[in-house]
């Protein structure tokens, strides 16, 4: 699909680390989520993995063949329903490893992001995020190398930060624009500001005013309203949300949002009809409680010390047999080059992808 044809008009589900698991995808593209994101995978692990189509389950699993327990065996998770609208975000600061990593998924996804933004140390220690905003060398390594590589049809994307100043923001957009990408996406603060920080709208503008390339506006997305907003006031074609979806995924209902308990429910359903991680079911649970009833009650302490997916849904009052409800053992779908493991999972090792 052309690049303007993918992105232009678009609401989108930006990267969150430990957020963008499975099950909050699927319902933000089930409230109309057009793109969804994944979250930040680092390249190391993804060159390590193992990918398994899991025929129990019908999804595609990225297996660390190295983890200890079932909450951190599964790396990255997704189901073929998704692959034309899911990007797969890395977090690399090498060309070699970033190629490498991408391959390990490239047929599984519509997209692959280069996280250019992310200011945090865990990123930046190892030249990722925003480390690599001020080496426009490695930036044109990193991309020319995956565009050179990844099938036509993959979309080669980016993520950025506003740079200290217009100039140098414009003059790094101009330098990944040339790179063949199919679109950039801007978050509108900079790297030392913090999220309750305003975005700058404005900025994102002449970025937009920049380029000829698909722009992705993100910041202070925080109403199903605001995706439309920052589209025009900035002249992007596509609008982001992020902490605005954490809290409530149903923000990309046209309809308005829904009760945040109700959408908790729904996030939980599909966290437990996919048997989802117990420690990443948890997480995102916590994060919108945070922001709606808080945890220091009842129902937040009797979340901490659940120790099972059953002990959650009986913290919120969600029927157990759910649990496990999308288990289709009889799903058969084509691989090439299988291995077989067992009669329900057959992997396919990153050398032979």
């Amino acid at each position: 699909m052309d690049a303007w044809e993918f992105y232009k008009g678009k609401n989108i589900l930006a990267p969150m680390v430990r957020v963008n698991t499975m099950p909050t995808r699927l319902l933000a593209a089930e409230y109309g989520a057009d793109i969804v994101y994944s979250e930040e995978l680092i390249d190391r692990k993804m060159m390590m993995v193992k990918r398994v189509e899991n025929t129990a389950w019908g999804t595609v699993d990225f297996i660390d063949p190295d983890a200890t327990n079932d909450d951190t065996a599964v790396v990255f998770q997704t189901i073929p329903e998704e692959k034309n609208r899911l990007v797969m975000q890395l977090g690399t600061g090498d060309a070699t490893r970033a190629l490498q990593s991408a391959m390990v998924a490239v047929n599984d996804v519509a997209a692959i992001d280069i996280n250019m933004g992310c200011p945090l140390k865990f990123s930046t220690a190892s030249g990722a995020g925003s480390a690599l905003l001020k080496k426009p060398e490695t930036v044109h390594d990193i991309l020319t190398t995956l565009r050179r590589n990844l099938p036509a049809e993959t979309h080669v994307t980016c993520k950025i930060r506003l740079l200290e100043t217009m100039e140098q923001t414009v003059e790094l957009a101009r330098v990944i624009e040339k790179c063949g990408v199919s679109a950039f996406g801007v978050h509108g603060r900079y790297v030392g500001q913090r999220p309750r920080d305003a975005a700058h709208w404005d900025q994102i503008k002449q970025v937009v005013e920049s380029v000829s390339r698909p722009v992705i506006a993100n910041g202070d997305v925080f109403e199903y309203s605001d995706f439309g907003k920052i589209r025009a006031e900035t002249g992007a074609a596509a609008a982001m949300c992020g902490r605005g979806a954490m809290w409530n995924q149903s923000i990309f209902r046209k309809e308005g949002v829904i009760p945040p308990r109700d959408n908790l429910n729904s996030l939980l359903t599909k966290c437990f009809e996919w048997n989802h991680s117990l420690k990443n079911t948890k997480y995102l649970t916590r994060e919108i409680l945070i922001k709606s009833t808080g945890l220091e009650n009842e129902e937040g302490w009797a979340l901490n010390k659940s120790k099972s997916l059953a002990d959650v849904a009986g913290v919120f009052n969600i029927p157990a047999n759910v649990i496990g409800r999308k288990r289709v053992s009889n799903l058969k779908r084509p691989c090439e080059d299988l291995v077989e493991n067992d009669e329900n999972v057959r992997v396919k090792s990153t050398s032979e992808q």
